[in-house]
C-alpha cells in the first residue's frame, strides 16, 4: 500500500490542499516516542499523557509494569508532568512540571522526587524553579542550578540542600549552566558533572561581564483601557558576543562533596579559549576530561585533570587547517577505560578509538562516506554501532562494525534510519522513512532482525494519497567549474514545454547542512506539504544543496571557509539557470526563499550579480557576519580583523547595489539568535540605495516565529508575495 503511493500524481487527488492542512499535523508522521532505556537492556520506559510512566519489553513491546500513575500516588498531587529523569539506580524518578523556556534548549521547571518503592511524591526543593537537575551515579545526590548557582540535594540526609557556589549573578556569572553562545553554538545545556564514584562534582564557570549586552524589546500589544499611562515597551537584557568581540571567560572547578572543598583546575589556557565539554571518566583517579578549543576553533585539545590535585595533563590534540566541527567534542563517548572520538582527519567524518591516555588504538571506520551518529560500543567484542551515509549519499542507515573491521548493515532499506538503542545495544527502536513514505517505527535486534512494527503511520500515507502529494524528482547538474550538485523537485502535473511554470528555489545552504535528504521530513513541512501546496497553485519547487553542505566529505564542506555565502550564492544562481533551461520551467519567473542562513543566502543569491531571480523571501536573515555571534561566525570566517576582505565579500549589505528582483524581508522583533539589527541595517541600506522592498515584522516573536496564528499569517504573506510577483 505504501509502495502504491510512490507513483501517485497530482491529477489523482480528490482533496484540495490548504495552508491549514499543511500546518495542522495531517502530514506529521509519528516517530518513536521518547523512550528511556533501562539498565537491564530488556526494558524501556515511556510516558503517557503526562500522567503515566510505563515499563515495556523491547522484545515484545508489551507493558510489563506501571511505574507511575498520578491518580494513585501519595504526597504531592500533580495534575501532570512535562518530562521525567530516571535515576541511575532506577528507584527514583524526577518529575518535571511548570516548564518555562529560556533559550533554544534551556528552561527552568519545578521538579518533584517520586520514590518508586513507596509510591510517594515530594518536592525537590522549596527554593523555586531550577535548571538541569542530574543524579549522581550512585543515586544518592541530585545537583541542579538555581539563579546561576549550583546546589546539591543529599537524599540520604533527609533531602538536605547544600549550596555549592555563591558567586552566580544573572548576566554576570554562571555556574554549571552555559551562556547563550555556548548553548546555541556548542549544544551545551548542563555544564557540570558528577565523578564516576559520586564523590566529586566539577563545573564550568562562565564570567560574561565583558560580553556585550543587548536589550531585546517587548512591545505592548494589549493596552489596559482603564489606565492612562502604560509602559509601551519593555526590554530583556541578553549577553551576546558578536564576531571579534569578547566572549565569556571560562574556568573549571571541582567540589569535594564530603569535605565541601572547592578547587580551581590548573588549566593553562589562553583567555579567549572555549571549553565546550567536560566529562568524568572511570579510572583510579576519577579523572576529569576537559575539552578545549582555541578561539579560531581549528585546534581541539583534551586534558586529563585530577579534580583533587588540580593538575591538568594534555593527552590529545586535534588540528585542522580550516576548522574543527562540533561533533569532535559533542559526540565523544566514553566506555570504561576507552573513548571514541570523531574526526575528519582523513577527509571524511570517521570514528577513532583511544585509551584514556590519549593513545590511538585504531581507526574504526574508513571510506568515502561520513559517519553521522555514534550509538554504542561493546568493549568485549569491539563492536561499534553507528549511523552513516555509506549506502547512499543522501541516505542514512544503521551499521555495526566488529573489532576486526567486518561491517554489517542493520537497516538495508534505502532511505533514512534513526535508531535508539537499548542499554548494551541488543535491540534498537528504528525510525525509517524515505522521500515518499511516512515514518515507519520498528524494533530491530543487533543482528538486524526486525521483531515488530510499532507504527506504520498508515493514516499519514492515506492522507498523502488523498491530497495527491506529488512525487519528488531527483536531479543533478554540473556548474561551470565542473562541480556536480544534487537536488529534488516537485512540479505541477500540467507543467510542460507548451505550458512552462514558474519555479521557487527553497534552500538553507549553511555549512554542513543538507536539505536534499531521502526522508519524509524533506521540505519545509513533513512530506514537502508546503511545496505540494505551491505545486497546486501552479509553481514548481526545487531544492539544491550547494557547496559547503554536508555528507560529501570535509573538502566539499569546508571550501566555503573564510568566504561564507559567496559559493553558496553562486550555486543557487547556477541551479536557477539550470532549471530555467528545462522546457517545463519559465526562466523569466524564478524565485528563491529561505530562513535564517537560508534567508541570508537568499539575499546573497539575489545580489550575486546575475539577474536570474524575479523575487525572493528572506526570513530572519543574517545580513552581515559582524552582527552574528562569535563562536559560529569565527569558526567559518575567523575574526573580522583577520579576514576583512572575507567579511566584505560575505556581507549582503556590502553587495546591495547588485540586488535584483523584488524582495520580501521578514523578522521577529524578539529574535535572540539573529538580532533584528541585521534586518534594520539592511533596510536602511535599501532605503539609501533607493530600492523598494516589502517587509513583515512580528512583535514578540523569536527566531522561529512560532505559534499557529503567526506561522499561518507568515505563510499566507509568503504565498501572496509569490502570487503577486510570479503569476
Amino acid at each position: 500500500m505504501l509502495t502504491a503511493f510512490l507513483g501517485v500524481s497530482v491529477s489523482a487527488q480528490n482533496k484540495q490542499l490548504t495552508l491549514s492542512t499543511v500546518m495542522d499535523g495531517t502530514f506529521y508522521a509519528t516517530g518513536a516516542s521518547s523512550v528511556t532505556p533501562m539498565a537491564d537492556g530488556e526494558h524501556y520506559l515511556t510516558s503517557q499523557d503526562g500522567r503515566l510512566i510505563l515499563q515495556h519489553s523491547f522484545k515484545t513491546g508489551q507493558v510489563t509494569d506501571t511505574i507511575l500513575n498520578l491518580n494513585n500516588v501519595r504526597g504531592e498531587r500533580l495534575p501532570a508532568f512535562d518530562g521525567y529523569i530516571l535515576s541511575p539506580t532506577e528507584d527514583i524518578i524526577l518529575l518535571q512540571t511548570n516548564t518555562s523556556k529560556i533559550f533554544r534548549r534551556s528552561f527552568t521547571a519545578d521538579y518533584y522526587i517520586f520514590t518508586i518503592r513507596n509510591n510517594k511524591i515530594d518536592p525537590l526543593t522549596a527554593g523555586g524553579p531550577v535548571q538541569v537537575p542530574s543524579f549522581s551515579p550512585d543515586g544518592h545526590n541530585i545537583a541542579f542550578v538555581r539563579d546561576n548557582n549550583i546546589f546539591i540535594i543529599k537524599l540520604l540526609f533527609n533531602n538536605a540542600e547544600v549550596q555549592v557556589t555563591k558567586d552566580g549573578v544573572p548576566n554576570k556569572v554562571r555556574n554549571g549552566i552555559p551562556d547563550w553562545a555556548y548553548e546555541e553554538e556548542f549544544g551545551l545545556v548542563r555544564a557540570y558533572e558528577f565523578s564516576a564514584d559520586s564523590r566529586m562534582l566539577a563545573w564550568i564557570r562562565f564570567d560574561e561581564q565583558q560580553v556585550e549586552s543587548y536589550n531585546l524589546p517587548f512591545f505592548l500589544t494589549h493596552p489596559d483601557r482603564s489606565a492612562y499611562s502604560q509602559e509601551l515597551v519593555s526590554y530583556r537584557p541578553q549577553q551576546y558576543p558578536t564576531a571579534g568581540a569578547a566572549n565569556s571567560k571560562v574556568s573549571v572547578h571541582s567540589f569535594d562533596i564530603k569535605s565541601s572543598v572547592i578547587r580551581d583546575m590548573d588549566l593553562k589556557l589562553d583567555s579567549t579559549s572555549y571549553i565546550p565539554r567536560i566529562k568524568f571518566v572511570e579510572n583510579e583517579d576519577n579523572s576529569l576530561f576537559i575539552f578545549t578549543l582555541n578561539r579560531l576553533q581549528n585546534k581541539l585539545e583534551v586534558f586529563s585533570a585530577n579534580p583533587r590535585s588540580t593538575l591538568c595533563t594534555l593527552i590529545l590534540r586535534e588540528q585542522d587547517d580550516r576548522y574543527i566541527d562540533e561533533f569532535g567534542y559533542m559526540q565523544t563517548q566514553f566506555y570504561g577505560n576507552q573513548f571514541i572520538m570523531q574526526s575528519e582527519r582523513d577527509g571524511h567524518r570517521h570514528l577513532y578509538l583511544y585509551d584514556l591516555k590519549g593513545q590511538l588504538k585504531r581507526q574504526i571506520t574508513k571510506g568515502d562516506f561520513d559517519v553521522l551518529t555514534l550509538h554504542g560500543f561493546d568493549p568485549k567484542s569491539g563492536t561499534v554501532f553507528y549511523e552513516s551515509n555509506e549506502s547512499g549519499m543522501y541516505d542514512c542507515a544503521v551499521w555495526k562494525i566488529d573489532g576486526k573491521g567486518k561491517k554489517t548493515i542493520l537497516t538495508p532499506e534505502r532511505g533514512t534510519s534513526h535508531a535508539r538503542f537499548s542499554t548494551g545495544c541488543k535491540y534498537f527502536i528504528n525510525s525509517w522513512s524515505d522521500m515518499s513514505t511516512p515514518t515507519r517505527v520498528s524494533v530491530i535486534t543487533d543482528a538486524g532482525k526486525t521483531l515488530r512494527i510499532v507504527e506504520d503511520n498508515q493514516e499519514v500515507a492515506t492522507a498523502a494519497l488523498e491530497y495527491g502529494l506529488p512525487k519528488k524528482e531527483l536531479f543533478s547538474f554540473q556548474t561551470v567549474d565542473g562541480t556536480t550538485l544534487y537536488g529534488w523537485m516537485v512540479k505541477p502535473s500540467n507543467a510542460n514545454e507548451s505550458h512552462p511554470c514558474p519555479v521557487i528555489l527553497y534552500q538553507y545552504s549553511g555549512p554542513g547542512s543538507n536539505e536534499v535528504i531521502n526522508e519524509w521530513g524533506a521540505g519545509f513541512y513533513p512530506g514537502a506539504a508546503f511545496e505540494a501546496l505551491l505545486t497546486q497553485k501552479g509553481y514548481a519547487v526545487a531544492v539544491v544543496d550547494g557547496r559547503g553542505t554536508g555528507r560529501r566529505g570535509a573538502d566539499f564542506k569546508k571550501q566555503t571557509y573564510k568566504r561564507l555565502g559567496v559559493m553558496e550564492a553562486e550555486d543557487q544562481v547556477a541551479a536557477a539557470k539550470y532549471l530555467g533551461s528545462r522546457p517545463y520551467i519559465d526562466a523569466e519567473r524564478i524565485a528563491i526563499w529561505g530562513w535564517s542562513y537560508g534567508g541570508y543566502n537568499t539575499l546573497m543569491s539575489m545580489s550575486e550579480g546575475t539577474p536570474v531571480f524575479k523575487c525572493g523571501v528572506a526570513v530572519a536573515p543574517v545580513t552581515d557576519w559582524r552582527y552574528y555571534d562569535a563562536p559560529y561566525t569565527e569558526r567559518f570566517m575567523q575574526q573580522p580583523k583577520e579576514n576583512a576582505d572575507g567579511y566584505h565579500d560575505a556581507s549582503a549589505i556590502d553587495r546591495i547595489n547588485r540586488l535584483h528582483g523584488r524582495l520580501l524581508i521578514v523578522h521577529g522583533l524578539d529574535d535572540d539568535n539573529v538580532f533584528f539589527s541585521n534586518t534594520a541595517s539592511y533596510i536602511e541600506a535599501l532605503i539609501n540605495a533607493g530600492v523598494d522592498f516589502d517587509m513583515q515584522v512580528y512583535p514578540g516573536k523569536e527566531h522561529s516565529i512560532t505559534g499557529y496564528s503567526h506561522r499561518k499569517h507568515l505563510f499566507t504573506r509568503i504565498l501572496r508575495f509569490f502570487d503577486e510577483n510570479l503569476k
